[in-house]
């Protein structure tokens, strides 16, 4: 499958706003709005830096993502505000484009052990999607959510 992930920049954010999930979704991912404001607000403190990616299939914008990490950490590599667009869902961008972060994250930091992401707990197909790339509970929450992470192979 052909998914890119590109940056968000003052050539795409506009179209990345339009980016939506289904109604009954919206409860459990924040808007793309919101990802990039926490691209300048820092909300997780000033070491966190912040990379929002806009999720292409061949030319079209489908889906939106961002990668926060603090850097010289082992375990700080999180996915967040990861989402497929309602009329791209089901097609198997997902899937793809979490594949691709997570090679994108390992091979930018040697010393990442581990990729991790928050899920919330009724988020049936979310949960069902992360397990079967090899996502697992941590067992921990973040904000009412579950922490999940992927182990990276050293």
């Amino acid at each position: 499958m052909s998914i890119q992930l590109r940056s968000v920049t003052r050539e795409n954010w506009l179209e990345a706003l339009t980016l939506q999930v289904k109604e009954e979704q919206k409860e459990f991912v924040p808007t793309v709005a919101v990802s990039l404001a926490k691209v300048y607000i820092k909300p997780d403190g000033d070491g966190v830096e912040y990379l929002p990616f806009a999720i292409y299939h061949e030319d079209k914008m489908v889906g939106f993502m961002m990668h926060a990490f603090v850097e010289q950490t082992s375990d700080m590599y999180w996915v967040n505000g990861f989402l497929i667009d309602v009329s791209q869902q089901g097609k198997g961008y997902g899937k793809a484009a979490l594949r691709q972060m997570i090679d994108y994250i390992t091979g930018r930091f040697s010393q990442c052990r581990e990729v991790r992401l928050t899920v919330h707990p009724h988020n049936a197909s979310a949960l069902q999607l992360y397990r079967r790339l090899g996502f697992v509970e941590t067992g921990e929450q973040y904000d009412g959510e579950l922490v999940m992470r992927f182990p990276v192979a050293t």
